[in-house]
């Protein structure tokens, strides 16, 4: 009785943080595993205590609000987190038959009730307690795609989650006082502030999933609720199933897990439900849940922990970047005892102090970061600002919001990440090469540069400890094989900054070779789609700089040489091409190798440097960009005339 009146008194403390406060101090991966505990502790011992959670759907409504009774209460929905538990669930509902199953992403957001009479939105509530909401009708009419009008002039009540796209939130955050601690706690206390003004500049978005009370029409189906929706025009978001087939389901469920990372809003599992109305109505509802419907719920993201400490790493352009060392937890199936933090001023900003309970996000294959304060301890202190770099003891100098150590020539991690990163698969691609093994080039050898590496014999490797002959041959063989590469790599491989795979590609597109890149100016690298001017004013620099243009000297010295096309004489010699818009005749694919085969460059960005552009039907951007800096533009047909020359 003792541990049940415990969490009965913990879990209403943190639904009333979540839902009436907007300041939930756990996660929903914590909440739910105290809530499991209660569940089973009440099903053994066969007593609900009065103010048990079990009881409620979601939260008191906010007494700030005008109270609204739901013409038909909203329910929330049982859930497993095992596909076993999906296949059981199946199993009960079908009794051997099968039965079309809508399968829906269960988005994770704020549920929002919106009320239609005469085709005109009247009311929007949330879904408060399941019976009665607060009217959000002002708040809810700030999100851009909520119709205020729809063809339907009945009555009817739909229902959707308000979301925060994380792309809001990021916007959002780089000019907030106080920033948000994510996507949900953003749209929750968008929605539920009484200042309209802040619900808008929170960017949200609706997403409707089912009809509620209606008068004036009938469903038999919901596949027939949602094509109904996207009649009415309101967003659906773009993923709906009909499944029957537990394999189908598995598939299904892996590949929205895998997905989710990708996504610009916060999901948190599946939702099925059974397609027949009729169905449903035979089945029937427990005090709490619907019978007919489960929510697959995905491993956790994200959880609440202690920071222990905050060190700072030294990376490889000299920046010192704080990574917070946190008391190990196990976000979906990883254990995770650092999480990134950008910068101090970040730090200052979240409020962020070592000995705070804070929350910590993975998402995917994503470096763990500290989305927000969880809870702020006493005693807690301050992350204190570096004055010297902590690996080689050189004065720190501040540029902006960034710390960078001083000793740009000798600072071990600079050199060593450096080197790492010329070595790695989207740079010169040597295998073999470790960072333990770099280390040990720079310890043993004084290696300081990339370029030395060409210079290493299989002998020098065998005086190396754990190095033998056929490690040493292999290695030595590794980095000869990487003289031969490609422009873009080997732009990628030079770290200079902002240019990563995609941009070092559309320069090698663009200029062809390295020498036309090193002459280029500011003007005719930010000409290139998506090169803005800090870009291409890096780019620009890092060639300027003398010790830079001998560093690439010394690569080709030492034998780097590029892979280049064969290309043939033809109508397209010496010219630099772009197709936008599709092509009825071609694939994008095919047309660009006709292009190659006529002596052609092609390009997939539109710059100063691009000679031709080829449109198709539904040319966008590109086009508008190519007649703005005069470049001659030629239609399909002009394109397959070139062609039969």
């Amino acid at each position: 009785m003792g541990r049940m009146e415990e969490l009965v008194a913990l879990l209403n403390k943190y639904a009333k943080e979540y839902y009436e406060q907007d300041n939930p101090t756990v996660s929903d991966a914590e909440y739910d595993a105290l809530y499991d505990e209660l569940v089973m502790l009440e099903q053994f011992g066969g007593l609900v205590l009065p103010d048990s959670p079990t009881r409620r759907v979601g939260g008191k409504p906010n007494e700030g609000f005008r109270q609204i009774k739901h013409k038909e209460r909203l329910y929330s929905l049982d859930k497993t987190k095992t596909v076993e538990g999906v296949g059981e669930w199946m199993t009960k509902l079908s009794k051997g038959e099968n039965v079309d199953l809508t399968l829906e992403y269960k988005y994770d957001g704020l549920t929002l009730n919106l009320t239609y009479e005469g085709g005109k939105l009247i009311r929007a509530c949330t879904r408060g307690d399941g019976e009665i909401g607060e009217e959000v009708t002002e708040q809810v009419k700030t999100i851009k795609n909520v119709p205020q009008t729809i063809p339907f002039t009945g009555e009817i009540d739909v229902s959707g989650e308000g979301l925060m796209p994380l792309s809001s939130l990021k916007r959002y955050n780089q000019d907030a006082k106080v920033p948000l601690k994510n996507a949900r706690n953003g749209v929750a206390g968008a929605i539920r502030n009484l200042d309209v003004a802040e619900t808008a500049r929170r960017g949200l978005s609706f997403y409707a999933y089912n009809v509620g009370y209606h008068k004036g029409i009938e469903f038999h189906y919901q596949h027939e609720v949602h094509e109904f929706l996207i009649e009415q025009g309101f967003n659906v978001g773009d993923y709906f199933r009909v499944v029957h087939d537990f394999e189908d389901v598995k598939r299904l469920l892996a590949e929205a897990e895998e997905k989710r990372p990708t996504l610009d809003f916060l999901i948190d599992g599946m939702v099925f439900k059974a397609d027949s109305f009729a169905l449903r109505e035979m089945l029937g509802f427990t005090e709490k849940f619907p019978r007919w419907a489960l929510a697959y719920k995905f491993k956790a993201e994200e959880l609440s922990t202690e920071v222990k400490d905050v060190i700072w790493q030294v990376s490889r352009t000299g920046k010192l970047n704080p990574l917070a060392v946190l008391d190990p937890v196990d976000i979906g199936g990883a254990t995770v005892s650092r999480a990134t933090l950008s910068n101090i001023s970040e730090i200052r900003r979240k409020g962020i102090r070592i000995g705070d309970r804070v929350f910590v996000r993975r998402s995917g294959d994503v470096i763990p970061e500290i989305t927000g304060v969880a809870e702020a301890v006493e005693g807690a202190r301050e992350v204190e600002k570096p004055t010297v770099c902590p690996v080689c003891g050189s004065p720190v100098i501040e540029k902006g919001v960034f710390l960078y150590c001083s000793n740009s020539e000798n600072c071990a991690p600079k050199i060593i990440s450096a080197i790492e990163h010329f070595c790695s698969k989207d740079g010169m691609d040597i295998d073999g090469l470790s960072e333990k093994t770099i280390e040990q080039f720079y310890t043993e050898f004084g290696l300081k540069s990339p370029d030395e590496l060409f210079s290493l014999t299989k002998e020098d490797l065998l005086s190396l400890e754990g190095f033998k002959e056929k490690k040493a041959e292999n290695v030595i063989s590794g980095i000869q094989k990487a003289k031969s590469t490609t422009l873009t790599k080997f732009l990628t491989a030079l770290g200079i900054p902002n240019v990563g795979k995609k941009a070092a590609k559309m320069l090698e597109q663009t200029f062809g070779s390295i020498e036309n890149i090193m002459q280029a100016s500011v003007d005719d690298i930010a000409s290139i789609e998506d090169f803005g001017l800090i870009t291409a004013s890096g780019i620009v620099e890092y060639f300027a700089n003398e010790e830079n243009r001998a560093f690439v000297e010394r690569l080709l010295q030492k034998g780097v040489t590029f892979l280049t096309e064969e290309r043939k004489e033809g109508v397209f010699s010496g010219k630099t091409v772009v197709i936008t818009g599709t092509l009825s005749s071609y694939k994008r694919a095919a047309a660009q190798e006709e292009i190659r085969k006529r002596g052609g460059n092609v390009a997939d960005s539109v710059s100063k440097q691009v000679d031709l552009v080829v449109v198709g039907e539904d040319a966008g951007s590109k086009l508008e960009k190519a007649k703005k800096l005069g470049i001659e533009i030629i239609d399909e047909a002009a394109f397959l005339a070139l062609l039969a020359k």
